[in-house]
């Protein structure tokens, strides 16, 4: 039975370099990061792009899902409504599959302190913290195995994930 881990949260949780870290751990696997279907400058957000990334999200975790190499199929994404992870479970096939719906949170201080790490760096810019905050409190409604990464590493976070599967 092949397992596909959906790991949902804001930006700046560290929700890609957690999978990075499952994608090495775990026997088999594939890693996809849901920004790599919308990678586009500028980027633009309406109904024709929406819909064309969950199209490209849902046709590569299909094609994951199906190749028989692969035992782990490891997806993250910001997934922030309900609407979208149900979207994209309606739209794979989960014939012999588990799947381990999992979101990342933290607190606002932790959130803030990763994001302006980022923002030094050139990686984020200033814009992502107010969006990014304003995302924390919608994961605590939704249907999803929550993991606080406040004051863990991502190896630790990726432990953690890790140790559940085994009870």
């Amino acid at each position: 039975m092949k397992t596909l881990y959906l790991v949902g949260g804001t930006m700046g949780v560290g929700k890609s370099t957690v999978c990075q870290i499952l994608k090495r751990r775990l026997p088999d696997s594939v890693f996809l990061d849901g920004d790599w279907c919308w990678d586009a400058h500028p980027f633009q957000v309406t109904e024709e792009t929406k819909s064309m990334v969950m199209e490209n999200i849902c046709f590569l975790l299909n094609q994951f899902l199906r190749c028989t190499v692969y035992e782990n199929v490891i997806f993250c994404w910001v997934m922030h409504e309900q609407g979208i992870i149900d979207d994209i479970l309606g739209n794979i096939s989960l014939k012999n599959c588990k799947v381990r719906n999992i979101s990342l949170v933290c607190d606002e201080e932790t959130l803030k302190a990763r994001l302006g790490k980022d923002i030094d760096k050139g990686i984020r810019t200033e814009d992502a913290v107010l969006r990014s905050v304003l995302r924390l409190s919608l994961y605590g409604v939704l249907e999803t195995e929550k993991i606080d990464t406040k004051g863990k590493t991502a190896e630790a976070v990726a432990k953690e994930i890790l140790a559940a599967e085994i009870h």
